[in-house]
């Protein structure tokens, strides 16, 4: 049974940093692609950063690129997500997905998805 629980998020200022964990079981971690998505009060779910662990391509949404790094401790079963220079808009819950089913920056395209951990960044 495929497990995902993310941790990491917060109440932070404007131009803070924080880093999400996301600890996978229950599946080869190792050539999974593991996804970050978020999603904010009355938004869709949209893509954030992806890793493919059997190709290394790395994936990111316009919005955080030279922000945001997504990297994977294979060792650990688990992959990360640096978030510099956070800003307002930034502000949603953030969840870690794999199982990947379809495409890779599309929240259908996963089959397993974590219960999301609170990212709060105020002006």
């Amino acid at each position: 049974q495929v497990q995902l629980v993310e941790s990491g998020g917060g109440l932070v200022q404007a131009g803070d940093s924080l880093r999400l964990s996301c600890a996978a079981s229950g599946r080869t971690f190792s050539i999974s692609t593991m996804a970050w998505f978020r999603q904010a009060p009355g938004k869709e779910r949209d893509f954030v950063a992806a890793s493919r662990g059997s190709s290394t391509t790395i994936f990111y949404a316009d919005s955080v690129k030279g922000r945001f790094t997504i990297s994977r401790d294979n060792a650990k079963n688990t992959v990360y997500l640096q978030m510099n220079s956070l800003k307002p808009e930034d502000t949603a819950v953030y969840y870690c997905a794999t199982g990947r089913i379809g495409s890779t920056s599309d929240a259908s395209g996963y089959k397993y998805w974590g219960q999301g951990t609170q990212v709060t960044v105020s002006s």
